[in-house]
């Protein structure tokens, strides 16, 4: 699996694909077909504070864009890559994707991050509940038809920069609320511009049931 998202994320424009890990079973893998691994501690509270320990090992510059790919994604569309590195700059140093929710029980699975944006597609909130709550019709009545539930698509792109001020923040009482840890960007004054994708992410892999739906993904 980790050989398949690292191909998928060279076919994007990125300058380097690195696989942050804390394992050695998955560097001497990384190793075995040629790709490029750092090890990291294994202490990490997130992926963000991982991925900033690596960007220090690789010597990055603080205005270099760093997307951060989970290993658990074979289906990752290259493009998507790019489109989200696109979208980080000075005033936003954080980027990440949505997508419309159109099934009902998406809106109230708390497995599924919500998210609400200002008319500039920046990030106003995160959540686990459904949010915008309507109040005079949901949960029966709403339209989900009409735009107003997104769900968050787990890739990031940040700046070194940004990545350097995260892990220096203390973590925010609404991340440890919802266990989310883009709040702490949010708590503390960041911007995270978020873009409606275009183009389909097919989900990752969470169970056995989802490496079969992979497999035959692949075959068709």
């Amino acid at each position: 699996m980790i050989q398949r998202v690292f191909e998928q994320a060279s076919q994007s424009s990125a300058s380097r694909v690195v696989v942050a890990t804390d394992d050695d079973r998955i560097v001497a893998e990384v190793e075995r077909f040629g790709g490029e691994a750092v090890m990291t501690d294994p202490g990490h509270a997130s992926g963000t504070d991982r991925i900033h320990e690596a960007v220090g090992l690789l010597n990055l510059d603080t205005h270099d864009v760093v997307v951060n790919v989970q290993g658990d994604e074979p289906l990752i569309p290259p493009a998507v890559i790019d489109r989200v590195a696109s979208l980080t700059g000075d005033e936003v140093r954080m980027a990440t994707l949505c997508e419309r929710i159109t099934d009902r029980e998406d809106v109230v699975n708390p497995n599924i991050v919500k998210v609400v944006r200002d008319q500039q597609g920046i990030a106003l909130y995160f959540s686990r509940a459904p949010v915008p709550w309507d109040r005079a019709r949901f949960p029966e009545g709403s339209d989900l038809s009409q735009p107003g539930w997104y769900r968050h698509l787990g890739i990031y792109a940040y700046t070194v920069s940004l990545l350097a001020d995260f892990v220096g923040w203390t973590p925010a009482q609404l991340e440890l609320t919802e266990s989310l840890e883009q709040l702490r960007v949010l708590t503390n004054g960041e911007k995270i511009r978020v873009e409606e994708t275009t183009e389909s992410i097919p989900p990752g892999i969470d169970s056995p049931e989802d490496v079969e739906r992979t497999l035959d993904a692949l075959k068709g």
